[in-house]
């Protein structure tokens, strides 16, 4: 039996389970850049990349704003269910890669817990390892969180690829009536979809941070009441109790602050849209 195994067994990690997750956080990192853009794609959508993704909604957003109706053209209406199918396809494809992360980032430390006479190397890695991966499903939750945004608006979603700072370009002066129409009284039912929508963006990340901020909250209660019950000899026990609980407090702090931004942006729409295309958003 080779060492590597022995050092696995006694720290007690699976090493084809450690393997398999490995791979499937892989297949699925991948799936996350490649597989949305094929999945969304259908007869009436179908952009080859960003940049054409980008320059349709452009040209439909124009036809839009030209019309004044709050009904989008087919164009649009195609990119703008196109955005929606999208989002789906890469929220789904982002939960399943946190799942595997999770379970991944369980096993790591866990093992961390255990190997402690395996010496310093071994330690180490696994620190490291453990500490990596729990990055990496931080930053699937965040895509899953902002994928669910999109969901809930991806009209409003889209918005970014507008000219906005681009004062010379050929859509600056849709720019400066959509500006205009901001800062004065009447609103066209066009701008009225605009702003109602940009409102509906928010609403939906003030939610998705507000159910994270409680699933957070509840980890971070476990963690300290298992760092209490944990008899102080368990030093690396209680030291990565206490790292997570810190973490976990901290992260709910954050996402409870998105959640309150979100929802004093929800709350008055109009102004945070005039910022957004004025290039403060």
């Amino acid at each position: 039996m080779s060492s590597t195994a022995i050092r696995s067994r006694s720290a007690g990690v699976s090493g084809h389970l450690v393997v398999a997750l490995v791979a499937l956080a892989v297949v699925l990192g991948f799936a996350l850049v490649i597989a949305p853009r094929t999945l969304a794609a259908n007869d009436s959508a179908d952009f080859s990349d960003e940049n054409a993704l980008r320059e349709a909604f452009r040209k439909a957003f124009a036809e839009y704003w030209a019309s004044g109706s709050g009904d989008f053209p087919a164009s649009l209406q195609h990119t703008v269910d196109y955005w929606f199918r999208y989002h789906i396809a890469k929220a789904v494809i982002a939960a399943l890669l946190l799942i595997v992360l999770a379970a991944l980032a369980v096993l790591l430390w866990k093992a961390f817990l255990r190997a402690g006479g395996l010496g310093a190397g071994v330690n180490a890695a696994l620190a490291t390892a453990g500490t990596f991966v729990t990055l990496l499903a931080v930053f699937a939750l965040l895509t899953v969180m902002a994928n669910i945004q999109g969901i809930a608006s991806p009209f409003a979603s889209l918005l970014p690829m507008l000219p906005v700072g681009d004062y010379g370009g050929a859509y600056a002066g849709i720019i400066g009536q959509i500006r205009r129409a901001l800062a004065g009284s009447e609103t066209t039912p066009a701008l009225r979809v605009m702003i109602d929508d940009f409102g509906r963006y928010h609403v939906a990340m003030a939610v998705i941070a507000g159910t994270v901020a409680v699933i957070f909250a509840v980890a971070g209660a476990l963690c300290l009441r298992a760092f209490a019950r944990t008899a102080k000899s368990e030093r690396r026990t209680r030291r990565v109790l206490a790292t997570f609980g810190a973490l976990a407090i901290l992260s709910t702090a954050t996402t409870i602050t998105l959640a309150v931004v979100n929802t004093a942006t929800a709350a008055d729409s109009a102004p945070a849209l005039a910022a957004f295309f004025n290039g403060g958003w």
